[in-house]
């Protein structure tokens, strides 16, 4: 498949980027897909599920909450990942990580 890309208009160009990209993402969405069905088929093969060979941790698990503003009890950060607003401001305050531990 041949297309005369020199021939069609800046709309088109943009309009068939975006299709590209859109075709991109689903194939790749597919063979992921197709290499998860295959790594769980091998893994049962040796009588184990894949989250046991990969060492039973699930990609997404939830981790406890290692501080909380004393301001605000529902307010927690886990330390990891971007800090939130309040913890810059008691940093900023004088205060330590080691104030707001729970």
């Amino acid at each position: 498949m041949s297309i005369d890309l020199s021939k069609m208009s800046k709309d088109e160009l943009v309009a068939l980027q975006k299709d590209v990209a859109a075709a991109i993402k689903d194939f790749d969405k597919r063979k992921k897909k197709e290499a998860l069905i295959a790594a769980q088929k091998a893994a049962q093969e040796f009588g184990f599920s894949l989250e046991e060979v990969l060492g039973g941790r699930k990609a997404g698990a939830k981790v406890a909450p290692r501080y909380r503003n004393p301001s605000n009890p529902d307010q927690t950060w886990t330390g990891r990942g971007r800090k939130p607003l309040w913890v810059v401001d008691a940093l900023n305050s004088g205060k330590s990580l080691d104030d707001l531990a729970i």
